[in-house]
Formats: structure tokens, sequence, C-alpha cells
């Protein structure tokens, strides 16, 4: 491997680790619009089998803005284990863990989520974007939603 694509490589690799962190970020402070910004404007979000699958980042934007607001009262998201694979010089997949606490307005039990995101990215002449989203559960404990999308352990 030349230097200089080594050296692309690692900075693609920390863009979109930033940008796996940045959606926690967003998304623990209560701004819907700064996450929203992180996708493609046709980036699908898939949270579930109890969640609509999401279309488009304005669509992304109004459910968790909804979901923000009337669902959950704080959150805290933390990921770690970032496998980042670039398949094209604008193409990637990762996947990463999740530990997620949810404070609910309802008055419910904190929920927990112990989880993997799986996402797709895209380089955008503005960076690069989440393209795909998708969540998927190893546990829950006390958590909003009755069933998600399995791991697919064996």
């Amino acid at each position: 491997m030349d230097t200089t694509h080594a050296l692309q490589t690692l900075l693609d690799r920390e863009a979109i680790s930033a940008l796996i962190r940045a959606y926690c970020y967003h998304f623990d402070r209560n701004e819907p619009e700064q996450l929203a910004a992180l996708f493609t404007p046709d980036a699908v979000v898939d949270y579930g089998p109890e969640a609509a699958t999401l279309h488009g980042a304005d669509a992304i934007h109004a459910a968790v803005a909804t979901g923000l607001n009337t669902t959950f009262a704080a959150t805290s998201h933390h990921v770690s284990n970032i496998d980042i694979r670039l398949e094209s010089e604008d193409f990637a997949r990762s996947i990463c863990y999740l530990y997620a606490w949810h404070r609910y307005h309802s008055g419910a039990p904190d929920g927990e989520l112990w989880a993997q995101y799986h996402h797709e990215f895209l380089r955008t002449p503005q960076g690069w974007k989440i393209s795909r989203l998708t969540l998927k559960a190893a546990g829950m404990k006390d958590f909003h939603r009755r069933s998600m999308h399995p791991i697919g352990r064996r």
C-alpha cells in the first residue's frame, strides 16, 4: 500500500468514526437538526420491526425530534468496537457495538439496550454521510419495545 493511499484510508476511517460518534452526541443533546444533517438526503433508517422504516433525512429528522420530545427525557449512547470496511473510494460499511440508556417522560423505569449499529456510508461533496442505519439488539432491559432485529447470533 502506498503512503498516500494509507493516509487516505486512515483519514476516511477517522471521518466515519467521528460521524458515528456525532450521531450519538446529537441524539443525547436533543439536536435532531444536527443529527439529520449527518445523513444523505435519501438515507434509510431501520430502528426495528416495531418502528416504521424512515426514508430520507427529513423523515429521520421528524421521527427523531418526536421521539426526543415525547418519549425520551434523557438518553446516553455509547459506541465501541467500530469496524469500518472501505469497500470503494466512496462507499463504506461499519458495525459498531452500542450501549444506550433511556429515561422516559412517562416515568417508566429507565430502559437499557445492548445492540449494534449496522451502517452504510457514502462520500459526498460535504464529506462522508450515513446512507443507511440498521439497529440490531442483543439484549434489552425495561426498553420501550418488545422486539428488535436480532444481531444474528448462531
